[in-house]
C-alpha cells in the first residue's frame, strides 16, 4: 500500500507541474517556437527519468520480495525501504521513545517533556541551509560576484531604458507621409529651423520669403499645404522644379521637424516676399503660429493645432 501511495504521489507531482506553470503563462508566451520545442523536449526527458526511477523502485521491491520468499531467514530482516526510511527519514522512533528520553527536570502539571530528536531529513535540511548560507554570503559579500537587490534594480532600469529608447527609435524611423503629424514643440521647431537654415534657405530665403523656390509664408501652395503634403515634398522632392529629395540625407524625424517648422512660417512677414504661387490652401489646421509673427493669431487655428499635435 505504501508503495502505491509513493507512486501515486510521484505521478501527482509530475502532472501538477503544467498546472503550476500556468501562473507564468506570460513568460511562456514570450518564447519562440524553437525555445518552446526545447522546453518540451527537456520536459519529456525529465518525465522519462522520473518514470525510470519509479520503475527501478518497483523492480527493487519486486526483487526484494522474491529473495524473501526464496530465503525465509530474510523475512525477519527489514526491507530496503524500511532501512532507508529509518536512516534518512524518521530515524529509530522506538529508540527515541524509550523512558530514558524523558526529561525529569522538565515537568509541568504532571506532564514530563520528551527530549524529542530531530528527524534525519530535517537534520540534512538544516545542515544544507548552513552550507547555502555560507556559499551565499561568500558569493555576494566576500567575493562580490553577485548583484545586490539595489544593483539588480538599477540593471533592470538600465535595460528598460535601452528597450524604451529602441522602441522610440523604431517609432521615429517608421514616420512617413501617411502617419506624420505636426510637431509644434520647441525642440522640434528648433531642430527644424536649423535644418531649414542649412539646407532650404538657399532656395527659399532664411525667412521663408522665397527666391528660386516659392514663398513659404503665404497660404498658396504648389503641392498642398497639409503636413503630409509638405513632408512628402521634402522627402521625395520635385525633380522637375529643381527640388531635390532629402530622404537619403535626413531621417524621417528630421523631415517631420523641418516640415513642422515650414508650417510655422505661415503668417510671418519676410523681408522680401515672392509673389504667391500655386493654389490657396484653406485647411488651416496645420498652421503653427510663429513667435515673431506680425499677423494676428487666429485662436481657432491655434486650438486646432493643439488638437492635431496631441493626437
Amino acid at each position: 500500500m505504501r508503495k502505491q501511495v509513493t507512486i501515486l504521489a510521484l505521478f501527482s507531482l509530475l502532472f501538477s507541474i503544467p498546472g503550476l506553470a500556468q501562473d507564468g503563462s506570460s513568460g511562456f508566451a514570450a518564447l519562440d517556437s524553437n525555445q518552446m520545442a526545447l522546453l518540451i523536449i527537456i520536459g519529456v526527458i525529465i518525465g522519462v527519468i522520473i518514470l525510470l526511477l519509479i520503475l527501478m523502485i518497483y523492480l527493487m521491491s519486486f526483487i526484494s520480495a522474491v529473495f524473501r520468499k526464496e530465503n525465509p531467514e530474510l523475512a525477519d530482516e527489514p526491507s530496503w525501504w524500511e532501512s532507508f526510511k529509518k536512516r534518512f527519514v524518521t530515524g529509530d522512533v522506538e529508540e527515541e521513545q524509550e523512558s530514558g528520553k524523558l526529561m525529569e527536570d522538565h515537568s509541568y502539571d504532571g506532564i514530563q517533556e520528551l527530549d524529542n530528536f530531530m528527524p534525519p531529513w530535517l537534520q540534512y535540511v538544516f545542515s544544507g541551509t548552513i552550507v547555502i548560507a555560507v556559499v551565499y554570503f561568500g558569493y555576494y559579500t566576500v567575493l562580490g560576484f553577485g548583484l545586490t537587490g539595489v544593483e539588480e534594480y538599477q540593471e533592470e532600469l538600465r535595460i528598460a531604458a535601452v528597450e524604451a529608447e529602441a522602441r522610440g527609435m523604431s517609432t521615429l524611423a517608421s514616420i512617413d507621409e501617411t502617419n506624420v503629424v505636426l510637431d509644434a514643440s520647441d525642440a522640434a521647431l528648433s531642430t527644424g529651423k536649423t535644418i531649414f537654415g542649412a539646407n532650404c534657405a538657399a532656395c527659399h530665403a532664411a525667412d521663408g520669403g522665397g527666391g528660386v523656390g516659392p514663398n513659404l509664408t503665404d497660404n498658396y501652395w504648389l503641392h498642398g499645404g497639409d503636413i503630409k503634403d509638405v513632408f512628402k515634398v521634402v522627402k521625395y522632392g520635385v525633380i522637375e522644379k529643381g527640388m531635390v529629395p532629402w530622404e537619403d540625407q535626413l531621417s524621417p524625424k528630421e523631415i517631420q521637424d523641418v516640415s513642422s517648422y515650414i508650417l510655422s512660417l505661415q503668417g510671418t512677414t519676410p523681408a522680401v516676399a515672392k509673389e504667391p504661387q500655386g493654389e490657396l490652401y484653406t485647411g488651416g489646421s496645420e498652421t503653427v503660429p510663429a513667435e515673431n509673427s506680425s499677423e494676428p493669431v487666429d485662436s481657432t487655428a491655434v486650438a486646432a493645432t493643439v488638437v492635431a499635435v496631441s493626437e
